[in-house]
């Protein structure tokens, strides 16, 4: 694919999501999630992993629970994944059309990553990437009461980068991300149609 990302010139602030955004993680979180999930017998589909994108670690097992009707402890599955996903994301690959669009307004537009994963393993694969040394702000799930689809995350970027909601652009690759930017009002772009997505392949 060689569609180029674009920033409107009214645009004054920019937002990014960070696995399938920035970082083409989601493949590893897929087989983390897809191994941590078979321990207790669940069958843990690319379609399945695709609906609950963006839904924080934990949270991300209590909806397992209601739909498998399981009683997993969320924290000791969700560790689990976590130390599965760790091991890997090593693996981690920048998303090309993304990266170029924030080098080039690195220094012209302030920029912030809001992502539902925690700030720990965001910060690491912020530094496997590459991508550290050019964003200003990071909003993690740690910092927020209220995650996608709900805007806050996207409303907390806006603040620390010091630039009204109407005038950021957010790149996102999941639906539920989608959804935030729209209830922030802000403008958003769908990453997912500049780069090839290689979930379940």
């Amino acid at each position: 694919m060689s569609k180029i990302l674009e920033v409107a010139p009214e645009i004054k602030g920019l937002i990014f999501d960070l696995d399938g955004t920035i970082a083409d993680t989601m493949p590893i979180h897929y087989v983390a999630w897809r191994n941590a999930a078979a321990r207790y017998g669940i069958d843990f589909s690319v379609e399945l992993f695709e609906k609950l994108a963006g839904i924080p670690l934990y949270k991300t097992v209590e909806k397992l629970n209601e739909l498998f009707n399981k009683n997993i402890d969320p924290q000791e599955m969700g560790d689990a994944k976590e130390a599965e996903y760790e091991a890997s994301m090593h693996l981690a690959q920048p998303i090309e059309p993304v990266m170029d669009v924030i080098r080039q307004y690195h220094g012209k537009l302030p920029m912030a990553v809001g992502t539902g994963g925690c700030r720990y393993l965001s910060e690491k694969v912020m530094r496997i990437v590459g991508v550290d040394q050019y964003i200003d702000q990071l909003v993690s799930a740690d910092e927020v009461s209220q995650h996608k689809p709900h805007p806050e995350t996207f409303l907390k970027c806006a603040e620390l980068i010091g630039v009204k909601p109407q005038d950021c652009l957010v790149f996102e690759d999941g639906i539920l991300g989608m959804q935030a930017a729209k209830a922030a009002g802000m403008q958003a772009v769908n990453v997912t149609n500049y780069y090839e997505v290689t979930i379940g392949q």
